[in-house]
Formats: structure tokens, sequence, C-alpha cells
């Protein structure tokens, strides 16, 4: 039976499932409009409360509530999901399922436990490996050649519950943050609805996981996006598209500190001990040469002073003076 056959069956059923979604960040939105177009029915979207942003401070919506608005669909925004006000509602709302993707704040147990086909996740990594809140990030920062989205059942514990679907996707070398992110969603959002259709259907399978293979994503930290220069090129241009767009990579030369946005490996071999040293300033690629670990080096390709605008990098050097032999701190 083909999923066009198995879509058929079950609007002819009646069998849709009544769904409360929870998701705040841009990777839940396509799960978010690919639930919407399905013959399930959203009886809400949960979200986080509104933040302020920028230099005014303006009250700004996530991304799933912008979206939620456009689609028509009610919003609740709990400032904590594990409040007993909020659990009651979501027991009078008795849902069928609670499906999250990307929310942010950790589900209690008292809710996993309402809907009766049971809690769905979207996450961004083959379980288990990546666990936690920064699962696309790490991947590129360890120079992994592919990662994937995976629907769990929710369990109180931290991404322990077993999987019911998986797909592989493959990290180009351009891949950053937000170029991942975007192929991710995609993925999840297919794979949410053949979850829930799944389940709706009695076929679901779980796999436990095995926690031997279990690794860890822990929040991104300004920190981790500090530039070492001892690392190989490869390293520190996976680190740098790791960190795009936030918080963004960072280096510092001439007690000035910058943001480093784009960045290419060089080829070839140069001094070892020219480790975060400036090597040349090319003209034909407008980047700034600079030398890392493991006898690398790598393009610098655009370059963000602190208060100032994006720019190409041979164009931020000349402006601070820099020349072959200063060296990065």
């Amino acid at each position: 039976m083909t999923r066009k056959d198995l879509h058929t069956r079950l609007v002819n059923n009646g069998t849709s499932l009544n769904v409360l979604f929870f998701g705040t960040a841009e990777f839940a939105v396509p799960s978010l409009m690919a639930l919407k177009a399905s013959h399930h029915n959203i009886v809400a979207v949960v979200t986080q409360p509104d933040k302020p942003s920028g230099r005014g401070n303006k009250v700004a919506f996530s991304p799933v509530k912008n979206a939620a608005i456009t689609l028509e669909l009610p919003v609740l925004q709990p400032k904590r999901v594990r409040s007993p006000k909020f659990i009651a509602r979501v027991r009078l709302m008795n849902p069928d399922v609670i499906a999250l993707a990307a929310f942010g704040q950790i589900i209690p147990a008292e809710l996993l436990d309402i809907p009766k086909y049971g809690p769905i996740n979207v996450h961004g990594s083959l379980l288990p490996a990546y666990r936690g809140a920064a699962p696309i990030q790490w991947s590129i920062i360890n120079g992994d050649d592919h990662t994937g989205v995976a629907t769990m059942w929710m369990e109180p514990t931290l991404d322990t519950g077993d999987v019911l679907l998986s797909s592989a996707v493959t990290i180009e070398d351009t891949d950053n943050t937000l170029t991942l992110t975007h192929k991710l969603a995609a993925v999840g959002a297919d794979l949410l609805v053949a979850t829930l259709d799944n389940l709706a259907d009695g076929t679901a399978a779980r796999l436990t996981q095995d926690d031997t293979l279990a690794t860890y994503a822990p929040p991104i930290l300004p920190t981790d996006g500090v530039i070492n220069w001892h690392e190989t090129a490869r390293q520190i241009d996976c680190r740098v598209r790791a960190m795009y767009p936030k918080p963004g990579a960072t280096a510092t030369i001439k007690d000035r500190r910058v943001k480093v946005w784009l960045t290419v490996p060089a080829a070839g071999v140069v001094d070892e001990h020219a480790i975060g040293t400036i090597l040349a300033l090319t003209k034909d690629m407008h980047t700034v040469l600079v030398g890392a670990g493991n006898g690398t080096a790598i393009h610098l390709v655009e370059i963000q002073p602190e208060n100032g605008r994006r720019m190409p990098a041979d164009a931020w050097a000349r402006g601070l003076r820099l020349q072959p032999g200063d060296q990065f701190s």
C-alpha cells in the first residue's frame, strides 16, 4: 500500500488524530506546516513566550507563533509547561498526540502521560547520536559527513525514548547551521506526518536506543565560537560554519575582536610554526590567508569588526593596516 493509499484510507475511516503541537524555533515551522496540510487536526500550538529582541528591545514572536498566526491556529504561550494550571488545561483538551519540535522546555511526565497515542518529538540527529539541545551545530563542528532526523517517543529524560522513524541527510562541505537546519527541518516534517499516520494505523514500530552508543550535544556557548588556530584549517572551517548564523565565530588581533563569517581551507602545506599568523592578503581572492594547525592554512573570506558591517576580509585587513607576519591572539 502506498502512502497516498494509506492517507485515503485513514481519511475515509475518519482516523485523524487530534494533535497538540509544541514548537518555537525555525526548525519546527516545516513540521507545523506539514501537519496543517495533513488530514490530522491541530487543536492548538504551544510556543515560548514573546521576548524582547534587537537594539530597540521590541517584542518578537517566535517563528512558530508567526506561522501559527498565518495558519489561523490557536496559540498558547505558558511561561512554564510544568505549571499545574497549564497541565490541567491540556487534560481538558485531551489531545490524541503531543508532537514536539525545537520547543525549548523540558516536558514533564504529567504532560507526556496525557495523549493516548503518545508524545512524539522530532529530533535533529540520528539518535542515539547527539542527544541534547544543539545536535545540528555539533555534527558540523565534529566534521561529520552525515547526520539526520529521528522521530522519538518522548520520555522525561533527555532524548532517550524509543525511535519511531529516522532518515539520514548528507552534510556538504559548504553547509552551515542555517542551511543544514533547513534540510533537516524539511525531512523532519515528512517524518512527523508519517509517524502520526503509523500511530493512527497501528503500525508504528518502536526501536529502543542503544545507550552505549549515545553522544551528547550541549547548548552552544559563545566560547564555542572562539577560533583556536592550533586546530587544522578544516576544523576551523567546521567551527565557523557551525556558528553561522549565531552566535558567530570570533577571533582577536591587535586587541580587536572580529566575527568570522566565511572561511575556505587552503590547499597545500605551510610552515607549521605559522599558527595564527597572517601569511598573505590575496588580491585575486580578496581573502586573508592565516596559518593553522598541522601545517595547514585557511582563507578568511568574510569578516565583521565590532560595531561594523560584514565585509571582504582583505578590505577589513587593509582598514586595520594588517600585513603578513601579524598574528591573531
